[in-house]
């Protein structure tokens, strides 16, 4: 069903174009797979990877409902499903070359539960997309760039989410002389920045950051038989922290960028990485993060690996990006509003004209299983539009059972690597030895000056009842002298008064007094 350089996409028939092929040697140009939810979007992704794997490329997709875990098993007649797809291979003319296979799978997920643990450090993550997955201020970011400067200047380990929060912890504390040197550090923008991590903790953001981190080279493999191994990353939990799901595979692919030599324009793409629900990457995204998926986009191509983005209308990928996307696969759209309308034309208007078909006009009429594609051809000019019925997928369409995917996972080529988290000497442990020995040392300090107060006061205490002593008892010696003395004066004049004239009227004036009482 395909050739050694390119990949079956989907055929005709009456009412549709020549048949159409992705060449591999274009694959890295990147791509879009667009159209209104139900139209098929989910089966060309599927139909893509498979192709990508049977030609030795590794393949990386995030399964947003859980129905891409059927790539891990066979297709078969019986299903209610593959009827129409049989059918549907007589009509394209691949009858004799269709058959159901199941292809070599690795799954993956950011909590651990429906696959293997798969981790970044905060170090990796860097301030820029760290602070798009907290949302925070111009002023907040600012202050988690210094953090992160802190770390680098005296070895600071930020391996995971306690790393960073000790670290701010610290910042706070030193404010005063980093503001000095790097600018106003707020008690506010810390407080701020601590709460969002607290939140992102909360709702099992956490488990991202730490290690093991995932190794690159994991998501390269080819199996045995020289197939590419497709990476299925468990997504259904993570749309409901939409951020968290951008923030994620935009790290990865800005890691890609980081790791991967240069290779120019290969015969196939070392890694083709599928990123569902592309909308949520731009929503509200700062024109600096922007900017960094277009250039990521832009040169990760000369690394080897293509990135193809799924999403339900163009219009939701920013015009410079969209102009990367040189591959694309258009799914029905729908014009209810004058908005619709505009994005339909919009649409449109991004395909090389064909004098035979009526785009607009297609992109509306297309079924399910349906689309408008045009293809990069060898000298990487676009096809013209054509109106293709997509081929059907080998592998079973919709999710396996639970036991199925634990199966899998205990026999995949990374089992047990990630499981066990991995907590090194890093930012948290450093900062809390320093603590505790700051601690002991002013403990000591306070201890010791307590000691000298306490020498002090016995020191005073000794003098008061030893040497003083002897001045103490002449003073009151000679305080008793004068009192005595005093006494004796005073005693003198009474005597002396009392033999002359006054004290004899007085002494009458007693005498008198007590006969008249009697």
């Amino acid at each position: 069903m395909h050739q050694d350089d390119r990949i079956f996409v989907g055929g005709g028939g009456a009412g549709y174009g020549t048949p159409q092929h992705l060449l591999l040697k274009a694959a890295n140009r990147h791509g879009l797979i667009a159209g209104a939810t139900g139209t098929g979007k989910t089966v060309t992704l599927q139909i893509l990877a498979e192709g990508f794997s049977a030609m030795g490329v590794p393949v990386l997709l995030s399964d947003v409902k859980g129905d891409l875990s059927g790539l891990a098993k066979s297709g078969s007649a019986e299903a209610k499903l593959h009827g129409p797809f049989t059918e549907r291979a007589e009509t394209i003319g691949i009858a004799d070359t269709y058959a159901y296979e199941a292809f070599p799978a690795v799954f993956w997920d950011l909590y651990g539960d429906q696959g293997h643990p798969i981790r970044t450090t905060v170090t990796e993550m860097g301030p820029l997309l760290l602070s798009r997955l907290l949302e925070l201020s111009e002023a907040q970011e600012g202050v988690l760039n210094i953090a992160f400067r802190v770390a680098d200047e005296q070895g600071l380990g930020l391996f995971d989410l306690k790393d960073l929060q000790a670290l701010l912890v610290w910042v706070g504390e030193n404010r005063a002389g980093l503001s000095l040197r790097y600018g106003n550090v707020s008690v506010q923008s810390i407080g701020a920045i601590q709460r969002r991590l607290m939140v992102l903790e909360n709702q099992g953001g956490a488990q991202l950051f730490g290690e093991p981190a995932l190794e690159l080279s994991d998501l390269l493999r080819t199996a045995p038989d020289g197939r590419g191994q497709i990476n299925i990353l468990a997504a259904d939990k993570l749309m409901a922290a939409p951020r968290l799901y951008a923030t994620f595979l935009l790290w990865l692919l800005s890691e890609l960028f980081e790791t991967l030599p240069e290779v120019g324009n290969p015969d196939k793409p070392k890694l083709v990485f599928f990123f569902d629900e592309a909308h949520l990457l731009f929503e509200d995204a700062p024109k600096a993060l922007v900017d960094k998926v277009e250039q990521v986009a832009r040169l990760i191509r000369s690394k080897g690996v293509g990135v193809y983005f799924v999403t339900q209308n163009p219009d939701d990928v920013p015009e410079d990006v969209l102009g990367q996307l040189g591959n694309r696969v258009q799914h029905a759209l729908r014009a209810f509003t004058a908005r619709d309308r505009r994005a339909l034309r919009a649409a449109a208007e991004t395909y090389r004209d064909n004098p035979a078909l009526d785009i607009e006009t297609a992109i509306q009429e297309v079924g399910t299983g349906e689309a408008v594609t045009s293809l990069l051809d060898r000298k990487g000019i676009p096809g013209m539009a054509e109106r293709t019925l997509i081929r059907p997928p080998c592998s079973q369409l919709g999710p396996i059972t639970a036991g199925e995917r634990a199966d899998i996972i205990a026999a995949s080529p990374v089992a047990g690597k990630y499981e066990t988290v991995l907590d090194r000497n890093s930012a948290f442990e450093i900062l809390s030895k320093r603590a505790a020995v700051a601690a002991a040392e002013a403990e000591a300090a306070e201890a010791k000056e307590e000691e000298a107060s306490v020498a002090e006061r016995e020191y005073r205490t000794a003098r008061r009842y030893s040497a003083p002593k002897v001045g103490r008892s002449s003073s009151r010696s000679r305080k008793a002298k004068q009192s005595e003395s005093l006494s004796q004066a005073m005693a003198n004049v009474v005597i002396k008064e009392l033999k002359g004239t006054t004290g004899r009227r007085l002494v009458r004036g007693i005498i008198g007094g007590l006969f008249k009482g009697r």
